[in-house]
């Protein structure tokens, strides 16, 4: 493996020997897609090698900040290179490497002089700095587009940490540290069509008119009441182990309905595509031409076609709908908020979506209880202005889990079809008690 210590000596590059006092070679400038849209310092990743670009864009973060640890992701940037393509026959490759070798050596013989402590210690803890400044608070307070630049950095400056401490010397704070942004790295991915929280330049799809007035309409929460959460630190200090009172962050009518009840990160996301994808295409089919507004027919038919058969179910039982509109909020953000409660509930649902029923019913009270919360104060449902958020898995633990446990008990005593149908029941039978 090459070197880039700050001795002088040679380094094999693809079987030619450079010096290491070597001139940078001639370069073009790359757009890498930071969030200003500045061209970067002139680094040229090829294309065989795109998977490194976000640990060059980690370096370029948090270059000002700390010198030493951007200094060390470019040196594994370098390693990655190196094991990837250790020839450097593929195009491009010799020129990144020339490069980055040129611009590891002004870097090292800099940062070698201001660090006091090792490599290891410094990287510890600047990365536990990190997590805790832009990772723990940020979660509540960032947009989901920083979090997620700050989520691939975490996660590149973890990646580097573990291949420059040995094992027994990572410590047990920084593991945990390591786990939470793993379990959160799913929640900024991108999804099947959608790139909401691209780091970088925004694609193409996310430039339509339609996209963005569906993610216009959805935005709009500032006048909700927004959910709290009883959260423990994961910092183990003192106070670890003490609750803290947070108010969740809601970026959209899906978080927010999501921190009322309780739903799952990737149900949510995937449901929030799900809805800007229905917006957008009735949008565009109701004429709306380079609008970076829904028409009011555009969710009102969506909503039409989603509650039709709650709607059936509510004359059927003879009792009244839900779906109720205050005059103290807009219209089309109540359409908005009963849509992402129902596809939420329906993505949750697993086996009792065979029950569309049971989802009427259970639509039914949830409805009511948004009505109940978006009223005055909600001091007839909690005696606070604001509701109490639920973890992630709550609607799944409280509510699904339950009756799918039945589901579970009744087929199993079919004895694998052979039982007589007297014997146990099936989705319909079980069904026909919510009608």
């Amino acid at each position: 493996m090459a070197s880039t210590s700050g001795k002088k000596g040679t380094l094999d590059i693809g079987g030619r020997s450079q010096s290491k006092r070597m001139l940078g070679a001639p370069t073009r400038n790359v757009d890498l897609g930071n969030e200003e849209g500045v061209v970067v310092d002139g680094e040229i990743v090829p294309s065989s090698l795109a998977v490194l670009v976000p640990i060059l864009r980690a370096a370029l973060e948090i270059d000002e900040e700390n010198p030493r640890v951007a200094y060390l992701c470019r040196f594994h940037m370098f390693e990655k290179a190196h094991t990837m393509d250790p020839t450097s026959s593929g195009h491009g490759v010799h020129k990144l490497k020339t490069y980055l070798l040129h611009k590891l050596e002004e870097e090292g013989e800099l940062t070698e002089k201001l660090v006091e402590r090792s490599d290891a210690s410094e990287l510890q803890t600047y990365y536990q700095q990190f997590y805790e400044k832009k990772i723990w608070d940020g979660e509540f307070t960032q947009r989901p587009e920083e979090m997620a630049k700050n989520v691939q950095i975490a996660t590149i400056l973890y990646e580097v940490l573990k291949s420059r401490v040995a094992p027994q010397s990572i410590e047990e704070k920084t593991k945990r540290y390591g786990e939470d942004v793993e379990n959160k790295r799913g929640q900024y991915e991108h999804y099947n069509i959608l790139p909401l929280y691209a780091v970088g330049v925004k694609p193409a799809i996310m430039e339509l008119p339609e996209i963005k007035a569906a993610i216009t309409a959805l935005c709009r929460v500032d006048n909700l009441p927004m959910p709290i959460l009883h959260a423990t630190p994961v910092a183990s200090n003192d106070d670890s182990t003490m609750p803290m009172k947070r108010l969740k962050k809601v970026n959209d009518v899906l978080d927010w309905v999501a921190s009322v009840f309780g739903f799952q990160k990737g149900n949510v996301a995937n449901q929030r595509e799900h809805l800007i994808l229905l917006l957008a295409n009735m949008n565009i089919r109701n004429g709306a031409e380079s609008s970076y507004q829904l028409h009011a027919e555009t969710v009102e038919k969506l909503m039409a076609t989603i509650f039709k058969n709650y709607e059936s179910w509510c004359n059927y039982v003879r009792c009244k709908s839900n779906l109720r509109f205050l005059e103290d909020y807009d219209i089309q953000q109540i359409q908005l908020i009963y849509i992402a409660l129902y596809l939420l509930i329906w993505g949750e649902a697993s086996n009792i979506r065979f029950m569309p029923e049971c989802l009427c019913y259970i639509f039914h009270h949830m409805c009511h209880e948004v009505s109940m919360i978006l009223a005055t104060n909600l001091s007839c449902v909690t005696g606070s202005a604001e509701p109490v958020g639920r973890d992630d898995e709550y609607f799944l633990r409280e509510v699904i889990t339950p009756i799918y446990q039945v589901l579970r008990k009744e087929a199993r005593r079919n004895n694998r079809g052979k039982a007589s149908h007297s014997n146990w029941r099936n989705y319909d039978d079980l069904n026909e008690c919510f009608w």
